[in-house]
């Protein structure tokens, strides 16, 4: 029986070396990422940037366009291809599997999700699926958002329903294959779902949605219902009911139960939530749109709380902040402000007290953001929604692809693409992707730049 045991042992510490001593370095990626994948570092070489189709403008449809970005690429700044979908839809947010095999681009108006096979060649993704009854299989939901990795799962956070087409919503769970799980509707005020309502309000509303798996916590954050955000921007601003009709709660879950815990007054939109990745850090943040806040998120004695812990530019100004990237170590938040088109550094080494450290003017407008693990390297995309960007017409438009090296606190431009010029369209959310995750030795890893032609 020892002898048995002994072999027995043996095999397994093999086996777990084996695994350890494989090299885990593959290609960065923004600090947003589900921590259900690996935790990556070095140089990405293509940016999936999913794009809305204007009027007027190429083919007029959404699509995926990749961009090649390792400066050792001969077609290193330059749009390398792109797949038009078909109609416009609405593009907005993208994520990827667990196994990081495919990439799920949601829409917001047709509900539509798009499901693009980014490993079989990395440098030139093809559409694998289109779930075209998220509605129907969802009970009504609108508007999929975020599509977020959970183990062998995409938990997409919805904007609205198909009975008034407001903002009451829910999280809605799906297989990496594409079929419906279930869904979780949002607490509000009528029926909380069995969570504890710590402030005035219990909305419904739904937006972001992020995980600390090692609390068993999800977090949902709110914004608006497909009434108001397929609106144009200025007559949205004139009508006063339409924004009143705005999210003003963060939602606390369990991650295993899928169940809703807390429900937090968080005024003024809350948007995208980002989590810290320290061990012992456990809390994430979120910005108000409308208020112009940054708000923390966090445990304390086992229990969730929230607090403002700083302002964004002059609220009186509506910067309106938009994305936002937490950095790999915990001490800085990135903040973009679409209004103004600035980005700005916020210290948050002490997480109750953040500090604006770094600003600088990006465009006319900007909206995303995406940094590199090591924090070399940040991307920015102009477009918002369709109805909300600036300008009368697609010839006036601000809609760009900049690409940065972030050095000594300082951001350094590298290069620009006009997405008008090249009849692309409005660019949106970005993704980062690389030849040598995917790679069977290091030999085939380094075929990246005959790939990109």
């Amino acid at each position: 029986m020892k002898k048995l045991i002994s072999t027995l042992y043996g095999m397994l510490m093999s086996a777990f070396l084996a695994v350890a001593l494989v090299p885990t370095q593959a290609f960065s990626d923004e600090t947003c990422m589900s921590p259900y994948m690996a935790k990556i570092v070095g140089q990405e070489d293509y940016v999936y940037v999913w794009t809305l189709g204007q009027v007027g403008v190429g083919d007029e449809q959404d699509k995926l366009v990749t961009i090649s970005v390792n400066p050792n690429s001969p077609y290193y700044g330059q749009v390398i291809g792109h797949i038009s979908v078909g109609g416009r839809n609405e593009a907005h947010h993208s994520g990827f599997t667990d196994d990081r095999h495919y990439l799920w681009a949601a829409t917001l108006d047709t509900s539509k999700i798009f499901i693009f096979d980014v490993h079989t060649n990395p440098n030139k993704p093809k559409l694998h699926k289109v779930i075209t009854d998220f509605v129907k299989a969802s009970g009504g939901i609108v508007g999929p958002h975020t599509t977020y990795a959970l183990p062998g799962r995409m938990m997409i956070s919805g904007l609205s329903n198909n009975q008034d087409f407001g903002g009451r919503t829910a999280l809605v769970e799906y297989t990496n294959d594409g079929t419906y799980v279930a869904t979780y509707h949002m607490p509000h005020d009528e029926n909380l779902y069995g969570a504890t309502k710590t402030g005035q309000i219990a909305d419904g509303y739904g937006y972001d949605v992020r995980a600390l798996p090692r609390r068993n916590v999800m977090i949902t954050s709110s914004f608006t219902g497909w009434n108001n955000y397929m609106m144009n921007l200025g007559k949205l601003m004139g009508d006063s009911e339409a924004m009143k009709r705005f999210g003003n709660t963060v939602v606390v879950w369990d991650l295993h139960s899928r169940k809703p815990k807390k429900v937090f007054d968080v005024p003024g939109a809350p948007l995208e939530i980002r989590c810290a990745w320290g061990s012992q850090n456990n809390y994430c943040f979120t910005t108000t749109a409308l208020t112009s806040q940054i708000w923390l998120i966090y445990e304390k004695d086992g229990e969730w709380n929230t607090e403002s812990v700083a302002t964004i530019g002059d609220p009186a100004k509506i910067p309106l902040p938009v994305d936002i990237s937490i950095t790999a170590d915990d001490k800085h938040l990135w903040v973009n402000t679409w209004n103004d088109g600035m980005t700005r550094v916020f210290d948050i080494s002490d997480p109750h007290n953040a500090k604006e450290v770094y600003t600088h003017k990006i465009g006319d407008q900007v909206n995303m953001l995406s940094q590199s693990w090591d924090g070399k390297r940040v991307y920015f995309t102009s477009s918002l929604l369709a109805n909300w960007d600036k300008a009368d017409g697609p010839e006036k438009m601000p809609q760009f692809f900049k690409a940065y090296h972030y050095k000594d606190g300082k951001l350094e431009q590298q290069f620009a693409i006009d997405f008008l010029k090249e009849k692309l369209g409005l660019p949106h959310q970005m993704r980062f992707g690389a030849y040598s995750l995917y790679a069977k030795s290091p030999k085939d890893g380094a075929k990246v730049a005959e790939l990109s032609k």
